[in-house]
């Protein structure tokens, strides 16, 4: 039996994956637990998400499914955040004479969520089409993550990581918490480039752990599940209650969609765009730095580095007009919000100054409007100024945000097989 759950949490407290942490241990007593549970993200762009946008998944052979379903149901009723108007909880169950019949249908329902916007309807007419078991609490929204939970079991080929998540003794929910920044540093040393994100070092920042009132502690991120585990233990910090080794689509860029013109883009949908600067950067109250890029079809669209970004922003603002680049990242706001940026090529950079005389070496002056240049001292005369290409301060290659900006979905260039990968500022 698959299981799928979503939009159990709110942005006061609570967290999907400590249910589906929980549910791992709990339903051990009714069977086997298949593999690895799944933590699955996705449109980032969505309004509606509390905080990640985050939904998990369950394989568990079993013998008394209707049991499961009980014990599942009952536990997001009574853990759920119910009483947040934003939380409206969803539980799908496939069943396993029903795997094949539903994986074409659920797998494409799920590669959709990460990328498009679904609406609430439309999970429920799969689920009526399908004859799935389902529960959704208030208006049924997380029935779109749980039918993407299940999705992605039914259909594993997708890239994918691997987070080990540590959750905090539940008398310690909302208080401040008790962890030793420095081994966070001293773990991250002894496992980069096998883990990311769990600090920036440029920055000065331990990024993995969270400042909301939920029960996670902290999160390891990395490319297999003994180098999560063998990380955390280099950990010191509070005393946990549990954890839990998620399967999950983060840093895997799953939630971009390459374009052909800047022209087809979409509000609340992610992107690869390609074009070239049409308008030099520059930066608005707040510290956002923005430019534009335009295509051959003479579309055109702003991109942004916000403040967030810290460092980013001056790699930017070394982008002019001509430069060929292509920006990953979401377009909301009017705004493409950007991940990751590629600099195709770069165009020349060229000052313009006043000629030498070939006499005595001087910068000749002007002789008048219209009327070319000349030496004051020797009387030579020249008609044009003198062009000079300036060195960039900026090579072609694949840059990126800070860890401590880093979106869950963004394909960190740490896990990228590409020699024109820069890592700016230095992690």
């Amino acid at each position: 039996m698959i299981i799928g759950i979503d939009d159990t949490d709110s942005r006061e407290g609570m967290c999907t994956t400590y249910l589906g942490a929980l549910l791992m241990d709990e339903l051990r007593q009714y069977g086997t637990i298949v593999e690895l549970p799944v933590l699955v993200r996705l449109n980032p762009t969505i309004p509606y998400k509390t905080r990640g946008n985050a939904c998990v998944g369950i394989n568990l052979a079993t013998s008394c499914p209707d049991k499961v379903m009980k014990h599942v149901i009952s536990r997001v009723s009574t853990m759920a955040a119910l009483e947040c108007d934003m939380t409206n909880p969803g539980v799908v169950f496939v069943q396993d004479d029903e795997c094949e019949s539903v994986r074409d249908v659920l797998g494409t329902f799920f590669q959709r969520a990460v990328k498009e916007v679904l609406s609430i309807e439309e999970a429920k007419y799969v689920i009526a089409k399908t004859g799935l078991q389902s529960k959704g609490f208030k208006n049924g929204r997380g029935l779109i993550g749980a039918l993407s939970a299940c999705g992605s079991i039914l259909n594993p080929g997708w890239d994918h990581t691997f987070e080990y998540l540590a959750y905090r003794q539940r008398e310690k929910w909302g208080t401040p918490r008790n962890v030793d920044e420095a081994s966070f540093f001293v773990a991250d040393s002894a496992t980069y480039p096998a883990t990311w994100d769990t600090v920036d070092v440029s920055n000065e920042l331990v990024v993995c752990v969270p400042h909301s009132p939920d029960p996670v502690l902290y999160g390891i991120r990395g490319k297999d599940p003994e180098v999560v585990r063998r990380t955390a233990e280099m950990i010191s910090s509070e005393l946990l209650e549990r954890s839990c080794v998620y399967c999950t689509n983060q840093g895997t860029d799953m939630h971009l969609i390459p374009v052909a013109s800047i022209s087809e883009i979409q509000e609340m949908h992610s992107y690869i765009v390609s074009g070239f600067v049409s308008d030099d950067p520059f930066t608005i109250p707040g510290g956002h730095t923005i430019f534009s890029i335009s295509d051959s079809s003479g579309a055109s669209v702003e991109c942004a580095a916000f403040e967030p970004t810290k460092g980013f922003r001056s790699l930017v603002r070394k982008l002019i007009q001509g430069d060929i680049v292509k920006v990953y990242g979401s377009f909301m706001n009017k705004a493409l919000n950007i991940e990751k940026i590629e600099v195709v090529s770069l165009a020349p950079l060229v000052a313009s100054h006043n000629p030498e005389c070939p006499s005595c070496g001087k910068r000749m002056e002007s002789a008048g409007k219209g009327q070319g240049y000349r030496c004051r001292k020797c009387g030579t005369k020249s008609p044009v100024l003198v062009q000079v290409n300036l060195k960039r301060d900026l090579e072609p290659g694949m840059y990126e945000v800070p860890p401590c900006a880093r979106r869950h979905l963004a394909k960190p260039l740490v896990r990228f097989q590409n020699p024109s990968v820069k890592e700016f500022p230095s992690r």
